[in-house]
């Protein structure tokens, strides 16, 4: 037997989309990603500060991380990089090991970066992308929101010049801004305020212009001009004008062991972020995303990155989304956004000596309140108890509690009102609706019309999977009509039946059982074709009988009548089944 031939664009795949690439395609690809390159310089620098890390290590990761999710992602519009929730989780795993901006910190967080990549390469490799199905969007959305406030609350000793120890709590933090209201810099407020309303207003007004950009560069200006009546203005300082250097993430045991629960978390929610990113942009261009690719991808971008100087990237929502709006055809598009951003680094990284801490306050509260996705939590909270639980016990929880454990907690919620929607399936009562003999009579819920019923068959259909969780509801359904109504023959329409395991099977046979000791028994009909297979690979359809299963109801109402008992159809003026008249 020859060997099977090795199929390279599996192990890399951008052998596949490579031979795409036209002349026009990389024009197109080159616009996008100039546009990309020029939208994260001011991004960059603000999320690595919300990390707790010096300005250039943002950029960093937005030169490295997008070139390598790119090549092994399966995305054609995602761009990796530096994000806000990623950020602050970065910044609340370390903060307790590590003072934020030292050397220290920096390995730890160039380690957290390689674990989350490790974790994430794992389960690209084992196919686990469909994981992410699991988690509610309802989670990220809390979590977004919460992370948003904490990043606003960071930057108000900036904005308004009060001294707040570090390391405080949410509360303790905002007690603090209360107690010294009246310390308050109106010299730092202006500025913030001044940044604040300028990337707002250029926004509105001028949205092709980088907004941020712009934001930042008037702030300057008016912190130059303070400048000569304060000394009070602190500045970011210059970033180093040069290209990602190498890194070495710290391998001791001691320290994997202490960041490995962190970088679970990081690797979670970096995955969460890139998948969903990466399919709300595909429905817009009709892209199939492969989310096993996806994980693979964002893993090695951050293994990679860690040794070149950036920390924890995942996709970003604003840039995938303008470069997709940009025109970009291709993942060259990310590959020019990264390798872009490396010589506007090399050109204008000294002008951020002149950016005043202020004026990066007042940036990053913009992006904080951004990040709100206000129209979710609206809709969430006025249609959904269930959902509405999920939001507020993940937005408060990421305010009170540590962040990881924020996600975890958000995540194990949603999985415990899943499991709780699932094994307690919707089981309405049916009837025929129309006139007897027409063709076009069909089963109706009582619920939604009041009809007749027979006495002696209980038509239900079961709008769940029967399975281990959900049997003993089925049960007591079941045993309410035996008890209740006694009816002794229940006809179980199963068009909303995904699947049955074989603790649901066990359970129907021994309630098939109990009906035939009054002469009953439990009928199918309307099977899907996978779920009458695994019947009969399971001998369910044997132990029930095969005279118990229909293919449509005018085959199953007309078997069922011939073992009614005659005696009570006489008295009955119901009339439900042709077979009746």
């Amino acid at each position: 037997m020859m060997p099977k031939a090795i199929k390279w664009s599996a192990l890399f795949p951008f052998l596949d989309w490579v031979r795409f690439v036209t002349r026009d395609s990389l024009k197109a690809d080159f616009i996008a990603g100039l546009t990309g390159a020029v939208i994260v310089l001011p991004q960059g620098v603000a999320f690595a500060t919300i990390a707790g890390l010096p300005p250039e290590y943002g950029l960093y990761t937005a030169m490295v991380t997008p070139i390598v999710a790119a090549l092994f992602g399966s995305s054609r519009h995602l761009i990796s990089g530096p994000t806000t929730a990623i950020s602050i989780v970065v910044f609340s795993a370390i903060n307790n090991h590590a003072a934020p901006g030292t050397p220290e910190f920096v390995q730890l967080a160039l380690t957290l970066t390689f674990l989350a990549g490790v974790y994430q390469l794992g389960f690209g490799l084992a196919r686990l992308g469909t994981l992410v199905n699991f988690v509610s969007h309802t989670v990220v959305i809390g979590f977004t929101a919460g992370a948003a406030v904490l990043i606003a609350t960071s930057q108000i000793k900036h904005i308004l010049g009060i001294e707040i120890p570090k390391g405080e709590s949410f509360l303790h933090t905002w007690y603090d801004i209360y107690s010294n209201f009246g310390q308050i810099n109106i010299y730092l407020l202006s500025i913030a305020l001044v940044t604040l309303i300028s990337a707002i207003l250029v926004k509105r007004y001028l949205p092709r212009i980088p907004n941020l950009l712009v934001g930042m560069v008037v702030g300057s200006l008016l912190a130059m001009v303070f400048q000569r009546y304060t000394s009070d203005i602190q500045l970011v300082g210059e970033i180093p004008a040069h290209l990602p250097p190498l890194s070495m993430p710290g391998f001791s045991l001691e320290t994997l062991r202490m960041l490995a629960p962190e970088a679970f978390a990081v690797a979670l929610l970096g995955l969460i972020e890139a998948v969903s990113i990466s399919r709300a942009v595909a429905n817009k261009s009709n892209q199939r995303i492969d989310a096993s690719q996806e994980f693979i991808g964002q893993g090695l971008s951050n293994i990679v990155g860690s040794f070149f100087s950036s920390y924890a990237g995942s996709g970003s929502f604003t840039r995938s989304g303008l470069n997709f709006e940009a025109g970009a055809r291709t993942q060259m598009s990310a590959i020019f956004a990264a390798i872009l951003l490396m010589g506007i680094v090399l050109l204008i990284a000294p002008l951020t000596a002149y950016l005043p801490i202020a004026a990066m306050g007042g940036i990053i509260l913009l992006v904080a309140y951004n990040l709100i996705d206000f129209h979710s939590i609206r809709n969430t909270l006025g249609f959904s108890k269930s959902e509405s639980t999920i939001l507020l016990t993940t937005f408060f929880s990421t305010l009170f509690l540590e962040l990881e454990f924020a996600i975890y907690l958000g995540i194990l919620l949603s999985l415990v009102f899943f499991l709780a929607k699932t094994s307690t399936p919707h089981i309405p009562t049916l009837s025929l609706d129309g006139e007897p003999g027409s063709p076009d009579r069909k089963l109706v819920s009582i619920e939604q019309k009041p009809l007749k019923q027979c006495p002696q068959i209980k038509i239900i259909r079961i709008d769940m999977s029967i399975y281990f969780g959900s049997i003993n509801h089925i049960q007591n359904r079941i045993a309410k009509i035996i008890e209740n109504e006694q009816i002794y023959n229940i006809l179980i329409v199963g068009s909303g039946i995904n699947f049955i395991d074989l603790a649901g099977a066990e359970a129907l046979v021994t309630e098939n059982n109990r009906l035939k000791q009054h002469k009953g028994g439990l009928y199918f009909v309307n099977l899907k074709s996978a779920v009458y297979e695994f019947a009969a690979r399971s001998h369910f359809i044997e132990h029930i009988g095969s005279d118990h299963f229909f293919d449509t109801k005018t085959i199953a109402f007309r078997e069922l009548y011939g073992k009614l008992d005659s005696s009570i159809c006489e008295q009955c003026n119901a009339l439900i089944f042709r077979e009746c008249h």
